[in-house]
């Protein structure tokens, strides 16, 4: 077929997802832009201040702890979230009986909508009938902890919580890695003397690296823009202590109206990702 005949109609087909992808995408992000350029409260009481707005996060107390969280978030959710799921993954994908009710279970939360797991985990923390205090009290506890009202133990609260939903969508992923790698692969490493351990890490690990760097990215975009486990649980609280960018963000721009502020924001987020991911993927993909 003559190549001229077929790019038109290659364009036609493209033409709704074009229109779909600038809708959505491309006009809120430069909507986004332009907003965090002016500053006000209402919807037509803006003054254009510049960079004003990004210079004044780094002065503002709550947004630093804010990305102090976020960072914290990030950095436990590289270790914890990614450790746990690639153990699990390498558990279930040895044969033993029931091994697919098991994978089931374990990614059955990962359905759950996060707002549904904040309040099924406001009840199990609940200081006085809560799961845990109660499991607390049976050994031997006296008083109840108040886990989601302690500036100290808040963010790892509602990290906590967010990994019984995190955890399933990450080992599904490793899983079908895993089961990518030729057992011919194996069986010769075991022939040549790795095993357990030195096998997995020197021969499992190093094929696992495409779904790795698939599953990291995801991870960090989802850490960096974790919401709704925050805002259902504490709302950033106490005294801002599990305030992320993503709730401290929100209540700038729909509780006080500071909508400039907030887009500032949401663009700082923004070029964190860029800034975060791009050059991971870059880094671990340069070979492939």
């Amino acid at each position: 077929m003559n190549k001229s005949k077929t790019e038109p109609a290659a364009l036609l087909f493209l033409f709704p997802a074009t229109v779909v992808y600038l809708t959505v995408i491309v006009f809120p992000v430069g909507y986004s832009l332009y907003l965090s350029l002016f500053s006000g409260s209402g919807i037509r009481n803006w003054t254009f201040c510049g960079l004003q707005n990004y210079v004044s996060l780094f002065s503002d107390q709550v947004f630093l702890i804010s990305l102090r969280n976020s960072v914290i978030w990030m950095l436990l959710t590289l270790v914890v979230t990614t450790g746990i799921s690639l153990l699990l993954a390498v558990l279930l994908n040895k044969p033993f009986p029931g091994r697919t009710f098991f994978r089931g279970f374990f990614y059955f939360p990962s359905v759950v909508a996060l707002i549904a797991v904040a309040i099924i985990w406001r009840w199990i923390y609940n200081p006085n009938f809560g799961f845990i205090n109660q499991l607390l009290f049976s050994f031997g506890a006296t008083t109840g902890q108040t886990w989601t009202s302690q500036s100290s133990s808040s963010l790892l609260a509602c990290f906590a919580a967010a990994q019984w939903q995190a955890i399933g969508q990450p080992m599904i992923l490793f899983l079908a890695g895993l089961q990518t790698i030729p057992g011919d692969v194996l069986e010769a490493a075991t022939i040549d003397g790795a095993t357990g351990f030195k096998r997995f890490f020197m021969v499992t690990f190093p094929l696992l690296k495409e779904t790795t760097v698939i599953v990291v990215s995801t991870l960090m975009i989802g850490a960096l823009k974790v919401y709704d486990i925050i805002r259902g649980l504490t709302d950033g609280g106490p005294n801002n202590a599990s305030q992320v960018l993503a709730t401290y963000m929100y209540s700038q721009t729909f509780d006080y109206n500071h909508w400039g502020y907030g887009a500032a924001i949401a663009c700082f987020m923004v070029i964190m990702m860029v800034f975060i991911v791009v050059p991971y993927v870059k880094f671990t993909s340069r070979n492939q």
